[in-house]
Order: structure tokens, then sequence, then C-alpha cells
């Protein structure tokens, strides 16, 4: 059993060691938002490999929280990593929604007009017929 523990070691603080290089190195903020959830994975799997080689069921709630603080922090950091379009997140007003659904009522009209007339011979957008 040692061999294993030794072995998933090893992996765990080269997968730590290249996370932290890549979260220095991270050319943006996503790079560096997943280096640090790696880095806290790889500290989850540590505090797991210690429990089990040791035997020892006390530390299951540090891993919860260790893994809970990760989530979190990761979910903290897309939140305000992502970029809303303008006017979205924003509750319209009745007016608002009026005109919205009056443009997309007159868009719709349009559309159905210029097709109705493109297939059944009648006159092009624009052009009169007599």
């Amino acid at each position: 059993m040692i061999v294993v523990v030794i072995i998933c070691a090893v992996l765990l603080t080269i997968s730590a060691g290249l996370a932290l290089v890549r979260a220095e190195k991270g050319p943006s903020m996503l790079d560096r938002t997943i280096a640090l959830d790696i880095v806290t994975s790889t500290i989850v799997g540590a505090i797991a490999l210690e429990a089990a080689w040791s035997r020892r069921i006390d530390t299951v709630p540090i891993l919860v929280a260790v893994a809970l603080v990760g989530f979190v922090g990761s979910v903290t950091i897309a939140r305000f990593a992502s970029v809303e379009p303008e006017g979205e997140g924003r509750i319209l007003t009745r007016e608002e929604i009026a005109a919205a659904e009056t443009e997309r009522l007159e868009a719709e009209t349009t559309a159905l007009g210029s097709s109705d007339a493109e297939h059944h011979g009648g006159p092009a957008q624009g052009e009169v017929r007599e």
C-alpha cells in the first residue's frame, strides 16, 4: 500500500505544481481560475489520501469544507468574470415590453408579407402593382 500512496502523492504534487505554474503564467482570468480550482482539487485529494493512509474519518468534514470553499470560490469568480450584455438581467417596464412586442410583430408581418409576395407572384417589396 505504501507504493500506491507514494505514487498518488507524487502525482498530486506534480499536478499542484503545474497548476500553480499555470496560475502564475496564465494570460487570462479564466486560466488562473481553472488553475486555482485544480489546486483546490489537489488539496482535497491530498487530504483524502492522508485520511486513507492513516485510516481516519475525522478529516471528512475538512474535505467537505475545502471542497465547498473551492466550489463557491470558482462560481464567484466565474460570476464576476462573466460579461453580461447591456440591459441583460434588468427588469423591463410595461412600456418597454409593449414596445419590444410591437417591434417583433412588425418584423414578423414585414417578413411574412415579403415572403407571401414572392410565393404568390405579388409585387416585390417597394414595387407598386397597378
